[in-house]
């Protein structure tokens, strides 16, 4: 039998690598320089979004900073996961 600790590790490990592979395929999929970058880098720049939400007509409109550096990275990345595959 594990104690606690042990088992809480393996948890947090199990958790974090399809985490950093599922950062890592973002970066493939904004394409550019990103494709290499850490992700750390990655999930600063490009997930975690200075983003406000707004409901109009039962649609959702995603409105993102005006001179975002990253805008391009993430319309990349926002346009490959919502082509239907096939």
């Amino acid at each position: 039998m594990c104690s606690p600790a042990t088992n809480r590790s393996s948890y947090t490990t199990a958790g974090q690598a399809p985490t950093h592979n599922l950062t890592r395929a973002a970066g493939h999929l904004a394409a550019g320089t990103w494709t290499t970058a850490r992700t750390t880098t990655i999930r600063t720049r490009i997930v975690n979004v200075a983003a406000r939400l707004a409901h109009r007509a039962r649609t959702i409109h995603l409105h993102l900073p005006e001179h975002w550096p990253w805008q391009a990275a993430f319309e990349n990345l926002f346009t490959a996961v919502r082509t239907a595959p096939g």
